[in-house]
């Protein structure tokens, strides 16, 4: 592997390529409840980008793969599936081929977002990597695994100094949050996030962020 691709020792996670290594005998305990989601800020998301670094190979891929989740409301599964080919720059499209349920898509992405991606493939584009091999894929070629990104995130939360918790369907709650809060139409929205009932979309921004009861308690005076 490329030294330059070498991941970044500021990351004080233990690593054979990019699959995360847990400590001898510790295994990560499964939540018994679900959290409720919490919503990023762009400030917050920001950090997270600086927290990456954009002078190494691994720091560009990481700030692709939030670009990504953040800005186009991918899955984690998604993105990770992601071709070259499958993302257009010049068009602000991505392709998500078999999405949750089996069903293809396409996602826009902005100019601002599309930059950062395009950062990264210009330096995959140097790397002795198959052009099929996945987008944001290891010096190997290989694609990067759901367990290594589930060990990133939270450290680059704690070092970008973010009390909340980060994790990966975090980015696509704050995309979804911040559509409707930009007056996106709640069907544009839906089809952005890959939902196959708009339904499903009002009550996923409804237990996001449930606008009819926070303007009804507003309108209370003590």
């Amino acid at each position: 592997m490329n030294r330059r691709y070498a991941e970044e020792r500021t990351i004080p996670v233990r690593a054979r390529g990019d699959s995360v290594v847990p400590g001898r005998g510790t295994r990560s305990p499964k939540p018994k409840t679900r959290r409720p989601p919490e919503v990023l800020t762009d400030a917050e998301v920001r950090a997270l980008l600086d927290a990456c670094g954009r002078y190494t190979a691994t720091g560009l891929r990481h700030r692709a793969m939030l670009a990504l989740l953040y800005r186009a409301g991918l899955r984690i599964s998604e993105a990770l599936s992601l071709r070259p080919h499958d993302v257009d720059l010049a068009a602000g499209t991505v392709r998500v081929r078999f999405g949750k349920g089996g069903y293809d898509r396409v996602a826009g992405l902005d100019a601002g977002a599309g930059a950062i991606v395009a950062a990264w493939m210009t330096v995959r584009m140097r790397m002795a990597v198959s052009p099929t091999a996945p987008l944001l894929c290891t010096g190997s070629g290989k694609a990067m695994t759901t367990a290594y990104v589930r060990r990133l995130l939270p450290v680059l939360g704690r070092r970008a100094g973010i009390a909340k918790r980060v994790h990966a369907h975090g980015f696509r709650h704050t995309h979804a949050a911040q559509l409707r809060a930009e007056g996106v139409d709640v069907a544009i929205i839906s089809r952005q996030l890959g939902h196959r009932s708009i339904l499903t979309t009002i009550r996923y921004l409804d237990h996001l962020n449930p606008t009819a009861v926070i303007d009804a308690m507003r309108k209370r005076e003590w």
